[in-house]
């Protein structure tokens, strides 16, 4: 992972939230909840596309069909729900590391944030990590925020988990973002000393420290328990910033 102070504060888009708990929706209430919320058009459509999915999970041609479906998903759903949507479309796709990554690499900067809310669904193992990494090399704040989340938790190591937690400071995604935050860094000294440089460099330079700064350090001590929310955080199909 590119380390934090080489990467650019540059930000292109409105920070995503996705759900910072470890614990992950079921598919069955996504669906519910997003088919509570779409008008009858937009339920048929999705019922078509995953029925589809879910009849033709693999490769057939240049491009399988569910992919095309992804693509559309914002047009059809409309940008609010379409994260919900393709994580639902990946979800009935059966999609594996392989195809996983061969959407997020073709996709827009929309369609990969999906790939990385449907990684906790999909991936019971390490092995889609790569797709994070990649994420948290970038500067686009809504992919940050979406590589942060419960898959991240459970499979980075503690340095490039470390590091993501600074780039998220770094380029103001809300610590919120970060699933499972209390637990990783309880009693992680590394990690508060990697604070403390970053702070110093800030307040040498005469530039502000982050509130959020101050939360995580505070969760660093040993037997903290020191809530990093104020309010329940959305759901993946939450508006996260202009459609892709």
């Amino acid at each position: 992972m590119t380390h934090l102070h080489n990467a650019s504060a540059a930000s292109s888009g409105t920070p995503s939230a996705p759900s910072s708990a470890s614990a992950v929706e079921p598919v069955s209430a996504l669906r519910a909840r997003l088919n509570s919320q779409l008008d009858a058009a937009a339920r048929a459509w999705l019922d078509r596309a995953l029925d589809e999915a879910a009849a033709h999970p693999g490769t057939h041609g240049p491009i399988s069909a569910w992919e095309l479906r992804i693509a559309e998903a914002g047009r059809r759903c409309g940008p609010e729900h379409a994260d919900t949507a393709r994580v639902l479309l990946l979800h009935a796709a059966r999609a594996d590391a392989d195809a996983l990554g061969r959407v997020y690499r073709q996709g827009t900067a929309a369609e990969r944030r999906a790939v990385l809310h449907a990684l906790p669904h999909l991936m019971p193992g390490p092995d889609a990590l790569p797709i994070v990494e990649d994420a948290l090399r970038t500067n686009d704040t809504r992919l940050v925020a979406a590589a942060v989340g419960p898959y991240a938790a459970r499979h980075l190591d503690a340095h490039n988990w470390r590091h993501a937690v600074l780039k998220c400071l770094f380029t103001g995604v809300p610590i919120d973002a970060v699933a499972d935050l209390p637990h990783r860094a309880r009693a992680d000294a590394e990690l508060a000393r990697m604070l403390g440089d970053y702070a110093d460099e800030r307040s040498a330079a005469g530039r502000p420290v982050p509130d959020d700064l101050h939360r995580v350090l505070a969760l660093t001590e040993p037997g903290s328990d020191a809530p990093t929310a104020s309010a329940p955080s959305p759901h993946p199909g939450t508006p996260s910033g202009k459609e892709s």
